[in-house]
């Protein structure tokens, strides 16, 4: 039965692209067919994706992440990013790092917290090319709650929102939507977030998250 609910899963995404519910299912299937380096990747606010690069050079050549990733480098895990191994990276966009509260965007100037910084990056990555396809079968096998392990340590759960909509939670109970699904990388994959997601802190995370702008 299990595998019959997954099945429904996956298809029931691959028909929401159609309606707008999910926006780029078509290179999940065609990667298990295709290298990676031919699958036309989704564009990012009109730049293309290149899945042949790595994916510190294409969040940074990305117009909607570049907060995140003056992050990335300055929480440390850039040489993560540009090396060979496979990650899947949740990356918040500017907007949503500019949704945060007043007190949280002012530390995008603050460098006085990069420990906290590096832990809050590590936590957006889990290790393994997470698709969309294979977060759908992760919650399918896992009864509703994929618990998906970051570099950092900590937990982010993936659940869906309705047939198609793969939702992130951290472990503060905060919530993000998957806005963009599957770029892919040469090491890896990026799944766009419309919301900042932060492992759990003394109740600081969030904001050492917007850290970005750090010398």
């Amino acid at each position: 039965m299990q595998h019959v609910i997954i099945a429904a899963i996956a298809t029931a995404l691959a028909l929401g692209a159609g309606a707008g519910a999910v926006t780029n299912v078509g290179p999940a299937d065609s990667v298990a067919t295709a290298p990676v380096s031919d699958v036309a990747n989704p564009m990012v606010a009109g730049q293309a994706m290149l899945a042949n690069d790595n994916i510190l050079d294409n969040a940074s050549r990305s117009p909607e992440h570049t907060k995140l990733a003056a992050a990335l480098k300055a929480g440390g895990v850039a040489d993560l990013l540009k090396s060979k191994g496979t990650f899947t990276v949740f990356a918040p966009t500017d907007a949503a790092f500019e949704a945060l509260s007043p007190t949280a965007r002012a530390a995008l100037f603050d460098p006085a917290h990069r420990t906290r910084l590096a832990r809050a990056m590590r936590y957006l990555i889990v290790p393994g090319r997470l698709d969309s396809q294979t977060l759908l079968k992760r919650i399918g096998e896992s009864g509703g709650e994929a618990k998906l392990k970051t570099v950092e340590g900590g937990t982010i759960t993936a659940t869906l929102n309705g047939p198609t909509n793969i939702v992130l939670m951290d472990e503060k109970g905060d919530v993000a939507d998957i806005a963009i699904y599957d770029i892919y990388q040469s090491n890896g994959v990026i799944q766009v977030i419309d919301r900042v997601i932060a492992p759990q802190d003394s109740g600081t995370a969030k904001q050492t998250l917007a850290s970005a702008a750090m010398d």
